[in-house]
């Protein structure tokens, strides 16, 4: 098999474990771990499998003068956006999650724009209008879920943490070219453990280890090592075989198999509404990534 599609394969496992992860995560929360608690699970376990990936991995040494920007990725990228992505999918339904998260693509040109000056282009502009209004009907769609407002908090949770991880992609763009993107994260994740320990002790402590059944022992594991470390390795892999480009275009997958697998297992239905809109934040992203001539730009 070549590289490219192994490339390519990775690229599309990367989709399929997403997909799969909001509903799984859902069956883990509330009732047998609460969202912090499964935060800090997910955080600790992902730390340790990267510490250990490290050691075949030269050593670097970190530049003090970068210390504060890793604690603010460690804050915006793998702890502080987790514990929205959480608490807002223990409320909100999968498949509307899954749709607000391919939203992040749009606060990456937002953050571009205020920290990189990226240039106006309106092509973008346009993309971004249309993209945050579809993710707006979206946070706020009530039909199926009996008038909880609690749904729509949820929503908005998850869209947060979509902002706070396209922050995070912008900022941590200077230090993956300085670092390994191995060592670098084993430090974020490493900080992330105190980071999200005070938010999630008292639910840690909540876990009934015996009463769990077996099943939810195997879900637990395959947040931890495959929605994190596995589909991070991969992505990592993906991206130095393959274009940019080719590999974003994967993220539009997500809702797709989030959809599927949340369908297979009766968590979640399709509606006429969940995919018009959903269609509609692929077009906005779609724009907003897409290469546009210089003649466009807005002067």
């Amino acid at each position: 098999m070549n590289v490219r599609l192994l490339a390519l394969l990775a690229a599309f496992s990367t989709a399929v474990i997403y997909g799969a992860s909001y509903t799984i995560a859902k069956d883990l929360m509330p009732v047998f771990i609460k969202p912090h608690a499964l935060i800090f699970f997910r955080v600790i376990g992902t730390a340790i499998l990267f510490w250990l990936v490290s050691f075949f991995i030269k050593r670097e040494k970190i530049e003090r003068r970068d210390y504060g920007r890793i604690v603010i990725c460690a804050l915006l990228g793998t702890s502080v956006n987790m514990l929205f992505f959480y608490k807002g999918l223990n409320t909100a339904l999968p498949i509307i999650a899954s749709a607000i998260g391919v939203a992040t693509p749009l606060m990456v040109f937002v953050f571009s724009l205020i920290f990189l000056k990226e240039k106006i282009v309106k092509t973008r502009i346009l993309g971004l209008i249309i993209g945050l209004i579809g993710a707006f009907v979206l946070i706020t769609y009530k039909q199926d879920l009996e008038g909880d407002s609690g749904a729509i908090i949820g929503n908005f949770y998850v869209f947060l943490n979509a902002s706070f991880y396209g922050l995070y992609l912008v900022i941590v763009k200077t230090l993956l070219v300085k670092y390994n993107p191995i060592h670098l994260v084993k430090w974020m994740y490493t900080l992330s453990i105190f980071i999200v320990l005070p938010f999630s002790y008292k639910e840690i402590l909540l876990v009934d280890w015996i009463a769990m059944p077996r099943p939810i022992y195997f879900e637990l594991l395959f947040i931890i090592v495959f929605t994190t470390f596995i589909n991070y390795l991969f992505n990592l892999f993906a991206l130095t075989k393959l274009k940019p480009t080719t590999v974003s275009v994967f993220v539009y997958l997500h809702p797709v198999f989030a959809s599927a697998y949340a369908l297979l297992v009766g968590s979640d239905s399709l509606s006429v509404v969940k995919v018009s809109i959903t269609l509609i934040i692929f077009i906005g992203v779609y724009l907003v990534t897409k290469p546009v001539k210089t003649t466009t730009v807005v002067k």
